[in-house]
Order: structure tokens, then C-alpha cells, then sequence
């Protein structure tokens, strides 16, 4: 019997697929991360810990869009270093002491990193593993006990009983998680390490209910303008789309142009959700079809 069928957890509950889960999303202030937020939030998500480095405007956008859109989630900002040990486990403690139950992990802080070899130093290459693949190391490691705590139904909106094992951990990469080439050797080799936890971690997870999955996008308009990106990408996620032309698009990806960091935070819903329930250690690629008509060019 699969676990997802207990009501409690039937991915086609008339209240959201995620009813009652409590979800910790990392790198929430990215346009992916917010993306993220707001899918788990309008599938009946309790709550969800927006994790990113230091505060902006963009947490208190996030926070109230939500609100208005989806008032019965709670979405918590929330300071958080992805590459330090005590401040995750200090994160489950605060998540575990607060609502009872973690269900969803979202790695969503990844780094792009400097686009040559001759840009990347020892220190950029360091900071590219910690984002890219320390963080799901660190999912992988501490979550899943916490994810196996059971509660009965606690005094908050959209609260839920977890009288079952359950754990979805989703690590958001990039199609450098296969290719090389997309960028710099540091996202290539950062991007493959990440995909590299995703599978490692199906063995790990046997016996915990738990499941980790790989959403590996291709190139995703986050709204970068060229002339204001910093081509050190020590502060983006993914290259500017802008940086290949609309002809290029129509060129080289299937459906023609890039995609949204809502079309990524759909795939995350339905990794978090029942609907993959028997889904762990794949490689999820959102890239339009970009990498299968051009598998010796670059995706991105």
C-alpha cells in the first residue's frame, strides 16, 4: 500500500494537494523561490518558511502577496545561512517546536558563479559548492528525521493530523546538473555535485518514507535585465535570459522561448505533493525541450 493513501495525504483532497504541510523553502527571495512559495501556498500549504541570506523588499512582497492571495498560509521569513550546520539545525528545531511536523524541503539557493575559469577563484568555487550542493547535503542529512514526526491536528489554519512517515525533498538545479558548457566550470561542477546528493540520497532514504527529486531548469526568464547583471553571478541563481535573442530561442528550444519561474514552482508542487509518490531520485528537466534537440549545444 502506498502511504498516500490515508486521507490525510491523498493528493486529490478537495482543500490542496499539500493540505496541512509545513514546507521550508530556501533562496525564497529568487524569483524561482517566491515562484515556489506561492505554488505550495495555493495548494493548501499551513506554512512555509521563507529561507534566504539577510532581508529585502522582495520577503516583504512575498509575505504579503501571499497573504492576500492565500490567507490561511503562514509564510515566515526567515534569516537563514544555507551553507552552516547549526542554522539547519537550528531551522528544524524552530519548525518542529512551532507546528509539529516538516513535509516539504525546498533547495531552491543556487549560485551561479563566474561564467570562465579565469573569473572563478578557489573562494567563488567554494561558495558554488555550498549553495549548490552542501545545502541539499544538508537537507538530505537533518530533514528526514524531522519529517518522520507524527502530530495530531494542532490549533492552526489549515491544520492537519501526520499519522504517517512523509517527506518530500526537492533540490532545484539547473540543466549544468547534465551538461557542461551552460555557463562556468563552477556551475557545471556544483550543478552535477547537487544532482549527485539527489542521488545518492534514494539509498540513504530507504525505510524513512522520504523522497528527494532533482528539478533541473533550462533557461527561465527571472526578469535580469543584461545591463544590470553582474556577469560574476555571485548573486543570481540562473543566467539572464536575455543573454540569447528571441530568434535564438525559436531556434534551439522546442517550445520556442524561455520558461517562468512559475513553470518551475508547478514542478515543485508536484514533487512535494502525493501525485509523485512513487517518484525519488529522478532528474526533472524544465528546460522546453532544449536539451533534447540540441543534446551537443549549450541548453541554456
Amino acid at each position: 500500500m502506498s502511504n498516500m493513501d490515508t486521507e490525510h495525504f491523498s493528493p486529490y483532497r478537495a482543500d490542496g494537494k499539500l493540505y496541512g504541510f509545513v514546507c521550508v523553502v530556501t533562496g525564497a527571495q529568487q524569483p524561482v523561490g517566491q515562484a515556489i512559495v506561492h505554488e505550495l501556498a495555493a495548494h493548501g500549504a499551513a506554512c512555509i518558511y521563507a529561507c534566504d541570506v539577510g532581508t529585502s523588499e522582495a520577503y516583504t512582497t512575498l509575505v504579503k502577496s501571499v497573504a492576500e492571495a492565500y490567507p490561511n498560509t503562514k509564510v515566515i521569513g526567515y534569516p537563514f545561512n544555507i551553507a552552516k550546520e547549526d542554522e539547519t539545525l537550528g531551522l528544524i528545531d524552530d519548525v518542529l517546536n512551532s507546528w509539529g511536523r516538516l513535509d516539504v524541503w525546498v533547495c531552491s539557493s543556487g549560485l551561479l558563479g563566474p561564467s570562465s575559469i579565469d573569473a572563478t577563484t578557489p573562494t567563488d568555487l567554494q561558495k558554488c559548492f555550498e549553495a549548490n550542493s552542501m545545502a541539499p547535503f544538508f537537507a538530505l542529512k537533518y530533514a528526514p528525521p524531522a519529517m518522520n514526526k507524527t502530530t495530531p491536528k494542532l490549533a492552526y489554519p489549515n491544520a492537519a493530523p501526520k499519522d504517517q512517515k512523509y517527506g518530500s525533498i526537492i533540490v532545484v538545479s539547473s540543466v549544468a546538473s547534465t551538461y557542461g558548457g551552460c555557463w562556468g566550470p563552477a556551475f557545471t561542477m556544483t550543478s552535477h555535485a547537487a544532482l549527485g546528493v539527489v542521488r545518492a540520497g534514494v539509498a540513504v532514504l530507504k525505510g524513512t518514507g522520504v523522497r528527494i527529486n532533482c528539478i533541473s531548469p533550462g533557461q527561465i526568464d527571472v526578469g535580469v535585465d543584461l545591463q544590470d547583471f553582474d556577469m560574476r553571478g555571485m548573486a543570481a541563481q540562473f543566467p539572464p535570459a536575455s543573454l540569447q535573442s528571441k530568434e535564438s530561442q525559436q531556434s534551439h528550444i522546442g517550445l520556442e522561448r524561455s520558461g517562468l519561474p512559475m513553470e518551475v514552482g508547478r514542478v515543485a508542487g508536484f514533487l512535494a505533493s502525493g501525485f509523485s509518490s512513487y517518484v525519488t531520485g529522478a532528474n526533472m528537466v524544465v528546460d522546453g525541450g532544449a536539451s533534447v534537440m540540441n543534446p551537443l549545444t549549450v541548453p541554456i
